[in-house]
């Protein structure tokens, strides 16, 4: 496997994508809203769906064997991409439902539904930062609601950072959870996800990773990590969407009551009570998402191919001249870590005089696509004094031609709107 993915390798790479390579008049520079797909992966699933398609862990007919394989396989595969074990991946249906299946497991436990481990009540604490998405801030306000837990936040400075020294300041001895995104889809900060997780295990409380933007850009191992439980979606790393990943270490994710309940998930039913199955399966109640689940599978075995280390050695250039491309543009004000600094492949940038979604339709008229917004994270944006954000975002198959048409056209954005008299 390469070391870094160079410009020779890039072409090769934008040419997997149909997505990209169908539409070479346009700068896909939104990976971090949604990645584009690789052959393999649209192929891998259109091939289950001809010819393997059937129910799993349903039956003991043949199709149903060969079915549960693929989707059984699948899960071993992204397991052993994330560091974790077979049992410790569980499907859902994104990441934010990943998140709420922890949320609503505390409450049900909370209710005394099991898991006493997880039960909060009033004087105990939650604790995210100000820069979360919404995915990881509101199960947890609604979670504080239900127990009467306190949520209490990590604030961001003026470039909407935090660190380790802010949240120490934050933790008690009775915080409980400790949630907070690997990467920022807005700041592109990258967490000290060590020093957190020993922070929060120190007072006792369970770390939660929000790993949306970092399982598909690093080398992801969490159980070196120490993570108690991690959450990421397929669709941000060349995978189908519909599907989501929760990871959560055996022990705890045996004891946590399941947020979702119904067939499959069980040993036992009375008219009176449920028995569960241990993990994974007590949190896939109804028919699964098999073609998905193949389809993350074969986007796993693409990245694996490319090789992590060398994907983020190639972002790590990107986000560098991204970072220098926004921030040299006259009446641009980029958010997050500033030039040279360590930060994931993205750029959230306000312009002066101009709302983010004129920036961005004049950004998509000269075939630049990125997003604009809140970006599902309106108390960071709140406190950057900003109601939206333009966010360009790298992936494997963006190229330094691209980076540089998104600085030439935000150059003249101001002019355009008039913003610049």
């Amino acid at each position: 496997m390469p070391e870094t993915l160079s410009d020779r390798l890039v072409a090769d790479v934008r040419a997997d994508f149909p997505g990209i390579a169908g539409r070479p008049e346009r700068a896909y520079l939104d990976s971090a809203a949604t990645a584009q797909r690789p052959a393999s992966v649209i192929d891998a699933e259109a091939a289950f769906a001809r010819t393997e398609y059937a129910a799993v862990h349903r039956g003991s007919s043949m199709a149903t064997g060969e079915a549960t394989d693929a989707f059984e396989t699948a899960r071993e595969k992204v397991a052993a991409f994330v560091g974790a074990g077979d049992r410790e991946v569980v499907w859902t249906e994104n990441a934010t439902d990943a998140l709420n299946v922890v949320a609503l497991g505390m409450a049900d436990a909370s209710a005394g539904l099991g898991g006493e481990r997880f039960a909060l009540g009033a004087g105990d604490e939650i604790v995210v930062t100000e820069a979360e998405h919404h995915a990881n801030l509101i199960p947890w306000q609604r979670l504080a609601r239900r127990t009467g837990a306190t949520l209490r936040w990590v604030p961001v400075d003026d470039d909407g950072l935090w660190t380790t020294d802010d949240l120490r300041a934050v933790l008690s001895p009775r915080t409980r959870v400790v949630s907070f995104a690997h990467v920022s889809n807005v700041t592109g900060l990258i967490a000290p996800v060590a020093d957190v997780v020993d922070a929060a295990h120190a007072v006792g409380a369970l770390a939660v990773l929000d790993a949306c933007q970092s399982a598909p850009h690093l080398s992801v191992d969490l159980a070196s990590l120490g993570v108690d439980f991690a959450a990421f979606s397929a669709h941000k790393m060349a995978g189908p969407n519909g599907l989501g990943v929760l990871y959560g270490r055996s022990e705890l994710l045996d004891e946590l009551p399941p947020a979702r309940t119904g067939g499959s998930t069980i040993t036992t039913v009375t008219m009176d009570e449920a028995e569960f199955l241990p993990a994974p399966h007590r949190f896939e109640a109804g028919t699964q998402p098999v073609t998905q689940a193949v389809g993350l599978g074969a986007a796993v075995d693409y990245l694996s191919r490319l090789g992590m280390d060398a994907v983020h050695a190639r972002e790590a250039d990107l986000a560098a001249e991204l970072v220098e491309t926004v921030a040299a543009v006259p009446g641009v004000r980029l958010v997050g870590p500033a030039p040279g600094s360590a930060r994931a492949a993205l750029a959230s940038f306000a312009v002066d005089g101009v709302h983010a979604h004129d920036v961005g339709q004049f950004l998509d008229d000269r075939g630049i696509t990125v997003r604009t917004g809140h970006h599902c994270a309106q108390p960071l944006h709140r406190r950057l004094g900003v109601t939206a954000t333009t966010r360009a975002s790298a992936y494997v198959y963006t190229t330094s031609d691209e980076i540089r048409a998104l600085g030439e056209a935000l150059g003249e954005v101001r002019a355009f709107f008039g913003a610049d008299r």
